[in-house]
């Protein structure tokens, strides 16, 4: 199932708009640009050189240069790799015959899933797995085309393989570079032949990723390594107080600091300009600041609290309902009631932001770490007044994007400090501003109540979302009467048979900003639905993992895979003596996911000790990127679940550096295995997929080990 998200994209609304911004020229399918003119001067056009230029994503060159545009972020996740395996699948490259290169802004290259140029919610792959095959395999009927004429050979005749076409029954053959010049003059093939999945030879194997070795020899361009001639330094000091304003500064100190040339205020704050980056931090250390409210009490931890527990009575929006819940519970044989509690929490990259921007009267160019090239353009369009073909977007390698770097205020900070400047200016955060002036993961409460019947099945659940609106700021368009889907996903769908459910929503808006969060809402709903699910299991003296079973008969994939865990697991022997055990799954971005968490206690002390994860994404494109994905998002999942936590004290954010805003530590890393189940089904998402099971997992196997239960995070025993 896809993100929710994702789904609205895909609205009727969405696809007009996609339409209008495409021209009309993909519905289903590909985009095919060939015999066009490029949309930036850093595209080549296929009548140029004798280059095969199909689409958007290929050209061939008669040096023998197969150069591939990827158009997603490379983040960490390995997309650079899983694209290319999808483009050399069908174009009958290996991986080690192609060169890779970030793709400017163009319409060609919007992601259908999101509605624009952007990476996340884990849509990249789903998203190309059409188009990129299409691709290559245009391509590849090209070059077999431009064989067959120069041997004058019917097409059948030719095969392609590692970068040459064949002549079938004759030592004849001709390499892409010879062909590229012929096969750029011929007619696009009307429809692309895609190979059937028996002949795969990439596709669903385990390869390396593409950028290791740039990254490993340090080659790799981050953000902060982009010099430029006559580049200026800017840090800019915020106001630390959420709803406040800077009112004055006091500046002498900060101008005596070497290196520093100039203080003044800009849109976010107060600015410090200098020759170095070290010297530009230094010099907005020295700056004294008034400001204006120096307290905010209604951005307060305490209060907002006390906000969303009123939140959780009265009237609210109804995302969902099936049946009768209230005279369900009113005639069931047993029910419950509790209160889930997760906090705000920051994304906390490991590459705090920053942008790059060179300014000039003629154009605009900005190097960054983005989720987003489509706004990044519309942002410094609407700074600099430059039409969109004078803004080029130069995307970097990203230390970490989580969703965070998919918002616009880095990129501000730069373009108007550069246009007014008129030098090119890379603006550096620092780690508190990273964790003070994010965009944070919504603080929300879960009132949920189920019923059961005589023989312990299910009979009734009610589930009230508590929080802030995330798409207000973001999409208010996609809010439908009074539900927001990035706040319910993994709540308005549950994917248990319960024949009475009533879902709710209740927005509660704070002075706090928040944004999107890896996992999305079914971070935060699959902590509270699957701890809940256990504490009915314990109602009804199931095993948690029976009862889930019994409610799953109708999902044969959710209980295939439950029970693939099971099995791997040895669920049905008894953990070692002082560990307990606990499961939790999750459906999220097309993909199912279980995880199994063993535990122990010393001292107050958690440790996991181990996290099984089973996983049925669809077509795995490269298992071994899978399983680094998901052992990478048990990491950031356990952070979240047993430390990640952003308090507030009347406007200001508590946590000001890692030692305040801990990581999971290397020692504290659990042993991970992961299963994939083979599938043929069409890929689905992984990015964020084992983010939402940790902390139920481990919160169920510390009620089976402690018999206490655990509705609050980050997760604490008393």
């Amino acid at each position: 199932m896809a993100s929710p998200l994702a789904e609205l994209r895909l609205s009727r609304r969405a696809l007009l708009r996609i339409g209008a911004a495409t021209g009309g020229g993909l519905a289903l399918g590909i985009l095919f640009q060939a015999r066009a003119e490029p949309e930036s001067d850093t595209q080549d056009s296929s009548q140029h050189n004798g280059i095969l230029s199909p689409n958007a994503w290929i050209r061939i060159h008669t040096d023998g240069r197969i150069l591939l545009v990827i158009a997603r972020s490379e983040m960490g996740q390995g997309i650079a790799t899983g694209l290319a395996m999808l483009m050399a699948e069908e174009l009958e490259v290996g991986l080690d015959q192609i060169q890779v290169e970030q793709a400017p802004v163009g319409s060609a290259y919007t992601n259908h899933l999101l509605g624009e140029q952007a990476t996340g919610e884990s849509t990249s792959i789903r998203d190309a797995w059409q188009i990129m095959r299409e691709a290559g395999a245009v391509a590849r009927q090209l070059l077999i085309a431009a064989a067959a004429t120069i041997w004058s050979v019917p097409d059948s005749r030719c095969s392609a393989r590692r970068g040459r076409v064949h002549l079938a029954e004759d030592p004849r053959n001709l390499s892409y570079a010879e062909l590229a010049e012929t096969a750029s003059r011929l007619p696009l093939p009307p429809a692309p032949k895609l190979k059937p999945s028996d002949a795969w030879t990439l596709i669903g194997t385990p390869q390396p990723r593409i950028d290791s070795p740039d990254k490993v020899l340090g080659a790799a361009s981050f953000g902060l390594d982009i010099k430029l001639p006559e580049m200026l330094y800017a840090s800019i000091a915020r106001c630390e107080v959420i709803g406040g304003r800077i009112t004055g500064w006091r500046s002498e100190a900060a101008l005596e600091i070497p290196g520093v040339l100039d203080v003044f205020a800009v849109r976010y704050g107060i600015a410090v300009i200098a020759k170095t980056s070290w010297a530009a931090l230094r010099g907005r250390d020295k700056l004294e600041l008034s400001l204006r409210p120096s307290a905010n009490p209604a951005a307060d931890s305490n209060r907002i609290r006390d906000r969303l527990q009123g939140a959780l009575k009265g009237r609210a929006a109804v995302a969902r309902k099936d049946g009768d819940v209230s005279t369900a519970l009113n005639g069931s044989h047993a029910q419950i009631e509790a209160v889930y509690e997760v906090p705000f929490q920051a994304h906390a990259c490991m590459e705090p932001m920053n942008c790059t921007a060179d300014v000039t009267t003629e154009r605009c160019d900005i190097y960054v770490p983005t989720q987003a090239q489509g706004r990044t353009q519309a942002t410094a369009e609407r700074i600099t007044g430059l039409p969109k073909d004078r803004i080029a977007v130069h995307t970097t390698f990203l230390g970490g994007g989580f969703e965070r770097r998919r918002e616009q205020d880095f990129v501000v900070d730069a373009v108007e400090l550069s246009q007014l400047l008129k030098r090119p200016v890379q603006v550096v955060w620092t780690r508190a501003d990273d964790l003070q002036h994010d965009f944070f993961r919504p603080m929300s409460l879960h009132r949920l109540r189920g019923g059961i019947d005589a023989e312990g099945r299910l009979t009734a659940w009610f589930h009230r979302v508590a929080g802030p609106s995330v798409l207000a700021r973001i999409a208010p368009d996609e809010i439908r009467d009074g539900i927001d889907p990035c706040m319910m996903a993994g709540a308005a769908d549950l994917p248990y048979r319960v024949p009475h459910q009533r879902i709710e929503y209740r927005r509660a808006d704070t002075q706090v900003p928040i944004g999107l969060w890896p996992g999305g809402g079914y971070d935060h709903n699959s902590f509270a639905a699957e701890c809940f699910i256990d504490e009915l299991a314990h109602l009804a003296d199931r095993d948690p993992l029976q009862l889930r079973r019994n409610h799953l008969a109708d999902r044969p994939r959710h209980l295939a895979l439950l029970n693939e865990a099971a099995r791997e697991a040895d669920w049905d022997k008894p953990p070692a003596s002082g560990r307990g055990r606990g499961l939790a799954l999750a459906e999220a971005f097309g993909s199912l996911i279980v995880a199994i968490a063993e535990v122990s206690v010393e001292n107050a002390d958690i440790h996991v000790h181990r996290i099984l994860c089973a996983v049925d994404c669809g077509q795995a494109i490269n298992p071994q990127s899978v399983r680094a994905q998901i052992e990478s998002g048990v990491a950031f999942g356990l952070t979240a679940a047993l430390k990640g936590k952003i308090t507030l004290t009347k406007g200001r954010v508590d946590q000001r550096c890692l030692s305040d805003y801990t990581p999971l530590k290397a020692h504290e890393m659990p042993e991970v295995s992961v299963h994939l189940v083979a599938s043929d089904a069409e890929p689905g998402g992984v990015g964020g997929l084992a983010i939402p099971v940790m902390a139920p997992a481990v919160a169920n196997a510390l009620f089976a080990l402690t018999k206490q239960r655990i509705r609050t995070l980050p997760i604490r025993l008393s």
